[in-house]
């Protein structure tokens, strides 16, 4: 009888289909987030100004299970320009500013922004491997974190 019920309960035909996930409203401020728009701005034109509009419709259209309010991109990316400023003292590689289409972003065209850009998705892997870390020894019966 045994053998019988195990027979009904084995896999369902479909259970090689990955699981679904819920979809995910990006949050300014997160590694998960940040991770996705450096990505995404590393594959992105040199040289020329984007809308940040396009920007945001970009990584909606890469990341179908993810929603990115332009605000949230705009946060990202003003933090990519200040760690831009940071590390080469400047604002002219990374330029974030108001067009007469909206916001608008200019990368600088050069070898030193591919370089600076992976270092930044890099970080923001590690900051993500971080948070799950941290998550995973939660004592997430207690809500402590």
């Amino acid at each position: 009888m045994g053998g019988a019920i195990l027979s009904v309960m084995s896999k369902p035909d479909n259970a090689t289909l990955p699981l679904p996930w819920p979809p995910v409203i990006a949050e300014a401020r997160s590694p998960f987030t940040a991770v996705r728009v450096a990505t995404l701005m590393l594959a992105r034109s040199r040289g020329t100004r984007e809308r940040l509009a396009d920007i945001a419709d970009a990584l909606n259209a890469v990341h179908l299970d993810w929603l990115f309010e332009r605000r949230v991109v705009a946060d990202e990316l003003l933090q990519l320009q200040a760690n831009w400023f940071s590390d080469f003292r400047t604002t002219t590689g990374f330029i974030v500013e108001d067009g007469d289409q909206g916001a608008v972003v200019t990368l600088e065209d050069s070898s030193r922004m591919t370089g600076w850009l992976e270092r930044q998705v890099a970080k923001s892997h590690e900051a993500c491997r971080a948070e799950l870390t941290a998550f995973a020894k939660s004592d997430r019966a207690a809500g402590d974190r």
